[in-house]
């Protein structure tokens, strides 16, 4: 098992005094089969009037912060210690099921009702005859989910190019795919959109992710991100991730965090503030190897 430290720092600046505040945190990860959380804390500052944990719809472990005193700056930030193992990875029967065969189960199977939710529309991803025809080139007739899926998580690597610049929340999903450009949330929203355009059942997936410094440069302390990928849902085995900003499947260096239909359900911290105009915002993520 690997482990890691992993820290998330968020710091708002207000340009007039904040006076209520509630915010909603999603910082802490998710205790898996393959994951275990040997430590986790919260601070905020200026020290909350209530702080709680509960578990959101999705099984996330959510924190809700209440905020009375007149603040002009917040600074929220989370640490983990965390170990990973190897994922269990689809084998058999539900290496070789077709894609149509999975998504007429997802449609006909009541057991499944939980799974299929992740089929329909949410506030940031909808499906699209264009989604699908994007991923109809890596979903051949008959050829196995499994499959399908890797060649789709390496198409996008290969079509998209990560530009921190060309997107932002409100970017429209039908810009990402038109410009083939962004960040890790547009390509996890692309690929659960074209999931879904195809009748499978796909979700959002946030997290942090190990990351190497440039060869010869030293690794600098708070210089990495959140990460987001996607799942998809294969009969007879469960959700299987996929990683299409860089075409892998999530392992020992993917730390998750929580999952739900698209980014909204997910979102590291937001929040509602009486007071406080505008706002800048500063976020500092350090995922270091522990052995």
């Amino acid at each position: 098992m690997r482990m890691f430290s992993v820290s998330h720092s968020t710091r708002y600046e207000y340009e007039s005094p904040v006076v209520h505040a509630h915010h909603i945190a999603h910082l802490a990860p998710r205790p898996l089969q393959f994951q275990r959380v040997s430590g986790y804390s919260l601070d905020v500052s200026p020290e909350p009037s209530s702080l709680y944990e509960e578990h959101d719809y999705f099984g996330n472990r959510a924190h809700f912060i209440e905020i009375l005193s007149e603040h002009e700056a917040l600074v929220v930030t989370a640490k983990t210690y965390i170990g990973l193992r190897e994922r269990d990875a689809p084998e058999g029967l539900a290496a070789r099921v077709t894609w149509e065969e999975a998504a007429e189960r997802l449609a006909s199977d009541r057991g499944l009702v939980e799974v299929s939710e992740y089929r329909f529309d949410s506030p940031l991803v909808r499906a699209h005859s264009l989604l699908a025809a994007y991923a109809a080139p890596s979903f051949a007739p008959k050829r196995p989910l499994v499959e399908a899926v890797l060649a789709f998580n390496r198409q996008i690597f290969e079509e998209f190019t990560y530009d921190p610049r060309a997107t932002d929340l409100s970017t429209p999903l039908a810009q990402v795919l038109r410009d083939k450009r962004g960040v890790c949330q547009d390509f996890a929203h692309v690929a659960v959109g074209a999931l879904r355009s195809l009748g499978l059942a796909a979700r959002y997936v946030s997290g942090y992710m190990e990351t190497d410094p440039p060869v010869g440069r030293p690794r600098l302390i708070g210089a990495d991100a959140s990460h987001a990928w996607a799942s998809v849902y294969i009969p007879g085995f469960g959700w299987f991730d996929f990683d299409p900003t860089n075409a892998v499947v999530p392992a020992t260096r993917h730390v998750t965090v929580g999952w739900g239909r698209d980014f909204s359900d997910v979102s590291p911290l937001n929040g509602v503030v009486l007071g406080g105009g505008a706002h800048s915002i500063e976020v500092a993520v350090d995922v270091e190897a522990l052995g």
